[in-house]
């Protein structure tokens, strides 16, 4: 604390306190050296040592202005003396000292905003790999007392639950094969109960109906025993300190995150949403006081906000606004979390102080991290790191489901490749080049480079003009995605309707005049269709809207709706914005690139190409979508995890790019303070 006497300088101080320094921890050797340049200025100013005890040293308390004079006086001696001291001090010290102190405290708050009292937390850590197996390793969970770790591997053959215990390096399949469709990369999937005597995983499921999907939390002994049902409808839970409040949140539009009282079950709504956003990864504050969790439009554009666990308005932590997965509180004020660069690579390890809310890419080396998970006194993480790799595959369309021996990989000069599109005489793809993707074409087993502006970050896979050359694409421009159309024959681009921060791929018109892409203008993500020559977008969709695929007829446009849950609804648009009726497809989520084809060439009717099957594992089918009919055209198997994809123009064959996680499980040990 800093006292004075009621002058000018107190004023200062006050300011200094509360409007400079609010909730700021400023260690005693900052505010030993505001108060030593605080006196060298009085000093400097005043010609004499002296002036520097006008600042006094309180022990146990804190500093004094003070300008009492120190000698007995009669009480007419001192009463003048003291105004004569008085007035030298408010003329000449009192602005001085002002002076220093507010220098020295937007000093403090230079040093606050670089956030200069940082420490990394993962100082002094120590990292031991605790799987090496062959195969995946996915959502790392760890018990409360930091003895148990529970994770998802498919050592086996097929994704199971599987335990460590640390102490021993013993482990153990607590599923051997009994759940399927484990894996949901927007959520935390597997967890421990408070006392760490179950292990919680999800599981997606088809309801009575058979009209859509269901979830389901259930529990396995981690002592080993028959998994049994747990929560339905849950998608995350999370504990209070003392283990006796649930929060969790349900598939229902906008992830409404509710939190429960001592020995309820159902608990009272806190947050939802609004339509087109979701929350995921929730988790309390160490105090119970908050509750953190991921609020956005996933998977790439989310940051991590907190709420009061009572309700209320949330309030931001982060500003990423990129993919951002799994928080973790090590304690009331450090928040450790995953989240992709700015130049799209990771995801890496990132730490902040919620108080200051700078962000600080922390962790071991350059592997980027696909889960974190923390002991309940934050001395124990657990991770995964991985190494993604993606390739592109060609798979002919065959009358039998084409099989992964029937798939041909696609050699590149690059390292991996991904969102392919096929264009005249050959095909496009992007790759990255020194982090950043690039805008590849391949033909004849040549590939060169077509577009790579290092000004421009390329943030969804490309569309090609039908019958023509142009290519449109998104790419990042400032703060906003814009939409680019770049000529390959002379290597220009210009933007199309820079008003519109796009979302999502685009696509062509059959005609070539326009491009349909998602966008927002303020008010939500909605589909418009953009003129390629110059004119004002014209919207289409007054709902949220993503990812449309024109059809070959150019009379109508498939997009991809809300999520719901782990799935979403395809929904139809005729060209001049009106409803068009289409058969009820619901697709898991990941499943977002979907293409049209001309009737008779996989169908009857104009056929519909999308992906179905498990949240990681899909598989290729058509729909007539005329009549409805379904049929599957690849089994390609587990290995084969499909991202983006193309289809020809003659319907035989599909290209596609395909995504191999190698991981492993990872216990970093922090040093103690």
């Amino acid at each position: 604390m800093i006292e004075g006497s009621p002058t000018a300088g107190f004023a200062v101080v006050e300011l200094a306190r509360w409007t400079v320094w609010p909730g700021l921890v400023v260690s005693d050797d900052a505010l030993s050296r505001c108060i030593y340049q605080l006196r060298r200025q009085l000093s400097e100013v005043g010609g004499s040592s002296r002036y520097k005890k006008f600042v006094e040293t309180l022990p146990k308390r804190g500093y004094r202005l003070s300008v009492a004079p120190r000698t007995p006086v009669s009480p007419t001696a001192a009463t003048a003396a003291s105004r004569a001291a008085t007035a030298r001090f408010s003329v000449w010290v009192v602005p001085a000292a002002a002076a220093a102190l507010l220098a020295a405290a937007i000093g403090v708050w230079s040093l606050n905003r670089a956030d200069y009292f940082w420490r990394d937390p993962l100082a002094g850590a120590e990292l031991v790999r605790l799987t090496d197996f062959d195969g995946t390793e996915q959502d790392a969970a760890i018990s409360r007392d930091g003895a148990l770790v529970a994770f998802l591997s498919d050592r086996d053959g097929t994704f199971d639950v599987w335990l460590h215990r640390v102490d021993t390096g013993a482990f153990e399949n607590l599923t051997h094969g009994g759940a399927s469709d484990l894996r949901n990369p927007a959520v935390r999937t597997v967890d421990f109960t408070p006392d760490g005597s179950d292990v919680l995983f999800w599981t997606r499921f088809a309801d009575s109906s058979a009209s859509s999907v269901a979830i389901r939390r259930w529990a396995v002994p981690s002592a080993g025993g028959l998994p049994r049902p747990y929560l339905d409808g849950v998608a995350e839970v999370a504990w209070s300190s003392d283990g006796t409040r649930m929060v969790y949140h349900t598939t229902a539009s906008g992830d409404p995150i509710f939190v429960t009282e001592p020995d309820e079950t159902v608990g009272h709504q806190i947050y939802v949403a609004p339509p087109g956003f979701h929350c995921h990864f929730v988790r309390w504050s160490p105090d119970d006081a908050f509750v953190y969790f991921v609020f956005g439009r996933p998977p790439g554009e989310t940051d991590i906000w907190r709420i009061a666990a009572t309700g209320g308005e949330p309030e931001r932590i982060t500003f990423h606004d990129s993919r951002v997965t799994y928080p973790v509180l090590l304690d009331e004020r450090t928040l450790l979390y995953l989240a992709t660069a700015e130049d799209g690579s990771g995801p890496w390890l990132y730490g902040v102080d919620v108080g200051r809310r700078v962000p600080h890419r922390i962790g071991f080396g350059l592997q980027p991290y696909a889960s974190l998970a923390a002991s309940a006194d934050g001395r124990r993480l657990v991770a995964t790191l991985t190494t993604p790799r993606t390739s592109l595959w060609r798979a002919p369309i065959l009358d039998r489901r084409t099989q992964s021996s029937d798939a041909v990989r696609i050699e590149l000069p690059a390292l991996g490749g991904h969102a392919p599109r096929f264009a005249s005489d050959y095909l496009l793809y992007l790759s990255p080049i020194n982090g950043l993707d690039a805008l590849w074409e391949v033909s004849g087993g040549s590939a060169r480079v077509l577009w790579d502006d290092r000004r421009r970050r390329v943030v969804a896979g490309p569309a090609v003009e039908p019958g023509g050359h142009r290519v449109a694409l998104p790419a990042v421009v400032g703060d906003k995605a814009r939409l680019h159309v770049f000529d390959p024959a002379d290597s220009t681009a210009r933007v199309l309707a820079p008003e519109l921060d796009v979302r999502g791929a685009p696509a062509w018109s059959p005609d070539g005049r326009w491009i349909a892409i998602a966008a927002s203008r303020g008010s939500g993500t909605q589909l418009f269709k953009i003129p390629v020559d110059g004119d004002a977008p014209v919207p289409l969709v007054d709902e949220y809207s993503i990812d449309p695929s024109w059809s070959p007829d150019g009379r109508f446009l498939v997009y991809r709706g809300t999520e719901e849950g782990p799935s979403f609804r395809l929904k139809a648009v005729t060209e001049a914005g009106e409803r068009h009726e289409m058969p009820n497809l619901i697709l898991p989520r990941g499943a977002d690139r979907f293409a049209l084809v001309p009737a008779g060439v996989l169908s009857a009717g104009i056929g519909l190409v999308v992906l179905k099957g498990e949240l990681l594992r899909k598989d290729f089918w058509v729909v007539d979508l005329a009549s409805g009919i379904e049929r599957q055209l690849t089994d390609l198997g587990e290995d084969f995890v499909i991202g983006d994809f193309d289809v020809s123009p003659d319907g035989r064959e599909i290209v596609f790019d395909r995504v191999r996680q190698e991981s492993d499980i990872v216990l970093i040990e922090l040093a103690r303070s």
